[in-house]
């Protein structure tokens, strides 16, 4: 278990799954590249890439939101492919996370749209986390 600095928040986390890990963050698909270089990396939050949790590795981690961002290929789409990412998702849904997909398609023919919908996610938590209260102006 790996707990997040007092917060009291744990996360199973298999020692097991970092060699392959490291090896998907050296061997990155076209989408996550592109998600990671083109977006999720200049956000001013710690995202963590190839994450593993529990017996998972997810694409995308960030603690602080408690947020998975997953980009599904080809073999998401087959029924065996549905029902694990179903079980999965219910799984680290049951760790208190908000589990977010995106299809590669999605990723590369609609680049804008899924940043603009993961900026509605992030933005106002960060907000938050920044001890601004709904209704205040945020000055940085």
């Amino acid at each position: 278990m790996v707990q997040l600095k007092d917060s009291g928040f744990y996360l199973p986390y298999n020692p097991k799954l970092v060699p392959i890990a490291k090896q998907l963050r050296l061997n990155q698909t076209v989408t996550e590249k592109k998600m990671w270089q083109g977006f999720l990396r200049k956000l001013p939050l710690r995202i963590l890439r190839q994450r593993p949790i529990d017996n998972f590795i997810v694409d995308f981690y960030c603690s602080g939101l408690r947020l998975v961002i997953e980009i599904d290929g080809e073999s998401h789409f087959t029924e065996q492919g549905k029902i694990y990412d179903e079980e999965r998702t219910k799984i680290l849904e049951g760790y208190g996370l908000q589990v977010v997909r995106f299809t590669n398609v999605e990723v590369l023919q609609n680049f804008e749209g899924v940043c603009y919908q993961l900026e509605g996610l992030i933005l106002p938590s960060l907000l938050t986390k920044r001890g601004t209260r709904e209704g205040e102006v945020f000055r940085s």
